[in-house]
């Protein structure tokens, strides 16, 4: 089709008109749902530090971003298919049971979101973070009452923002942590995006209360405004007071978890071939590329042959957050793997395939892929340069 170049300003002057933005969106149609030509979307995404192609996807954060510098609000989109999407499978109801939840920390640096993973696994994590940036990103499974928890650590500093939105997409609980004391802070508004974008219910942990400055309803207020609603207001947003240095709170925080995962029905068939995420990985000197993974379908197991992102192997050895041996790891499971060629990156889809033969195609068949989109991109950067020049006024794409 033609795409005529053209570029859109901000209008001052009148309201920003609201766009509706999926979870991922590839960079032709968000230059439609911008109406605007893929080239301003590609440009605007560059001055963002983002290199994609007019056939690649990027994430809502990244989106958003291009349609704010176009004088747009973007909104997330409500769509009964991503949840479909995330896992990018279809099961059987009859082979489906109940899996632990997993959820995701979300919120602003130093308002405690790790001290409280910290005091709910009863181990001393916090010693890793320095100057207030988490610098270990983890995934650990803890147990209440009988029953599972999933919980992922997401970084919390801007520089992190691409990470936290993939630890949404992965989550069937976010846990928004807010200091009393400091209440709804920049990252914590990004934070809320992500959770919307995902489409995942919030839990918001209200830290620190046992400060003297301490003004949770502040909070609330805060919350409100950004039409996050607690349920003693009349809304539908679980709001707990806690404190990670008290412990005040923790436990009432846990069952709230328990109790939502409860009513969303959780449930995977543990029985196909499993298919998961990374969360962070890693190359170590001795052990080579060690990657973590949330199991979000079917059971990993010792031996099976893996695909992750461009990287593939067969998977040697498997840990729990603990360092002990793990023979197989089934939904909602965090587990570190061994086996991989080369290092994943963090938000790669990770899924088990026949056989060495099978992965090897998939890895060639990608690589063609990545190749034509490269192509394509050294295409746009050059029609970009003739436009610049007043030398063309149409691309066909």
């Amino acid at each position: 089709m033609n795409s005529q170049q053209t570029t859109n300003s901000p209008d001052t002057s009148a309201p920003s008109k609201t766009v509706e933005i999926p979870a991922t969106v590839v960079v032709r149609d968000l230059a439609e749902l911008l109406d605007t030509s893929p080239i301003e979307v590609i440009k605007e995404l560059m001055k963002n530090g983002v290199m994609a192609p007019i056939n690649q996807s990027v994430d809502y954060e990244a989106a958003a971003a291009v349609a704010r510098q176009l004088g747009l609000e973007p909104q997330p989109r409500e769509e009964e298919a991503l949840a479909v999407e995330r896992r990018e499978v279809e099961e059987e109801a009859a082979n489906l049971q109940p899996r632990p939840p997993a959820v995701t920390v979300m919120g602003h640096v130093d308002h405690g979101k790790t001290s409280i993973l910290d005091a709910i696994r009863e181990t001393n994590v916090t010693d890793s973070e320095a100057g207030g940036i988490t610098q270990h990103i983890g995934a650990y499974q803890v147990e209440v009452k009988g029953q599972k928890i999933t919980f992922i650590d997401t970084p919390g500093h801007e520089a992190f923002t691409a990470m936290r939105a993939r630890g949404a997409t992965v989550t069937d609980i976010a846990v928004l942590v807010i200091a009393a004391d400091d209440g709804v802070m920049p990252q914590t508004r990004e934070a809320i995006e992500q959770a919307e974008a995902a489409m995942v219910p919030i839990i918001v942990a209200i830290n620190k209360i046992d400060l003297p400055d301490a003004n949770p309803d502040r909070v609330k207020q805060q919350l409100a405004e950004r039409e996050l609603v607690i349920e003693e207001w009349g809304g539908d947003v679980i709001a707990v007071p806690v404190s990670a240095k008290t412990r005040e709170g923790l436990q009432d925080l846990l069952e709230h978890i328990l109790l939502v995962a409860e009513i969303s029905e959780l449930k995977a068939d543990p029985d196909r071939p499993a298919q998961g995420t990374i969360i962070e990985a890693e190359l170590d000197p001795s052990r080579g590329a060690i990657a973590t993974t949330i199991i979000q379908t079917g059971t990993l197991k010792v031996g099976d042959v893996v695909i992750a992102g461009d990287t593939w192997g067969r998977v040697k050895a498997m840990f729990d957050e603990k360092g002990q041996r793990l023979q197989k790891a089934g939904p909602s499971t965090p587990a570190k793997i061994m086996g991989l060629s080369e290092v994943p990156h963090a938000g790669d889809v990770l899924k088990v395939v026949a056989d060495e033969r099978a992965a090897r195609e998939e890895m060639e068949s990608r690589e063609r892929e990545h190749a034509t989109a490269a192509q394509r991109a050294a295409t746009l950067e050059a029609f970009s340069g003739d436009v610049a020049a007043g030398k063309a006024k149409e691309l066909n794409v």
